[in-house]
């Protein structure tokens, strides 16, 4: 082969050879700047939102507000943590109110420290405030005999409101619980009428009481078919079905204390349901 043939393959194979090393480094270096540069993009942006955040929490000014009806972002600004208020939210689910900042320290376990940095904002309804003031002033109410009291499955709503001083709302939950159930057959069913206070229920209570009671047919609990037991107003599906599979299991139940094994079984509500059941 001639020689200056042979220098030109060589020439060609090294030029080759230097493209594919220029061609494989080049890129990556480019590459890896490039991704460097959008990182520190990247970051740059969450910082200037973290500061932005910053700023609007330091700006942010507290007024009044109900601490019934704190959300995630206010909750935030307050100091309060995710935990503290879940516990506020799954309180509120249950159909309960906070009505006194002792309330809220009670339900959230908020420290001392940010207590008393946000319950100076704390605004409560004035129907609160006022029956706060009631309570304070409160006199031993004096129960009226069985025959001067009036019925309770007759009163009406704007008579709880103007006679014991119930709220609006809470009188017309009163009045919505006693029709879905049919009538109370028991003054103890008040119990169950969420927002009501203790002290409410007892002033109700010294005017009024079930005398028009309507007539109860006691289900046996040991022969009932889940589709009975299903119409005591304390039990849906799956508790009826609960205490069907319960009662096969045991060859049948003969008190309360064995029902109260039955998983959904509230307890605090057994002497209520007492009223629509029987044993034999």
């Amino acid at each position: 082969m001639h020689s200056r043939f042979r220098n030109g393959i060589f020439l060609l194979a090294l030029f080759l050879f230097l493209g594919i090393l220029l061609f494989y480094f080049w890129p990556s270096d480019h590459s890896k700047k490039n991704n460097f540069e959008e990182l520190v993009e990247f970051q740059n942006q969450i910082d200037s939102i973290k500061k932005s955040v910053t700023q609007k929490k330091k700006a942010y000014k507290l007024r009044p507000f109900n601490p019934n009806f704190i959300t995630e972002y206010k909750g935030y600004v307050l100091g309060l943590s995710t935990i503290e208020l879940d516990r506020l939210y799954t309180y509120r689910k249950e159909g309960k109110w906070i009505n006194s900042i002792q309330d809220f320290k009670r339900i959230t376990q908020v420290s001392d420290s940010l207590l008393a940095k946000v319950s100076p904002y704390f605004k409560f309804p004035d129907w609160v405030q006022n029956s706060k003031t009631r309570t304070t002033n409160k006199r031993v109410l004096s129960n009226l005999s069985f025959v001067k009291k009036k019925d309770l499955n007759e009163v009406t709503a704007s008579e709880l409101i103007e006679k014991v001083g119930v709220p609006d709302f809470i009188s017309e939950r009163i009045i919505k619980y006693r029709n879905k159930l049919g009538g109370f057959i028991d003054d103890i069913q008040l119990q169950d009428v969420s927002g009501l206070y203790e002290y409410q229920r007892n002033k109700i209570l010294s005017m009024y009481t079930v005398k028009t009671k309507k007539n109860v047919y006691k289900i046996n609990v040991n022969k009932a078919s889940v589709k009975e037991l299903i119409k005591v107003p304390y039990f849906d599906f799956e508790t009826a079905l609960s205490i069907r599979d319960f009662v096969k299991k045991s060859n049948g139940i003969s008190n309360f204390k064995e029902l109260e094994k039955v998983e959904g079984i509230s307890l605090e509500k057994i002497d209520r349901i007492a009223l629509y059941l029987k044993f034999n």
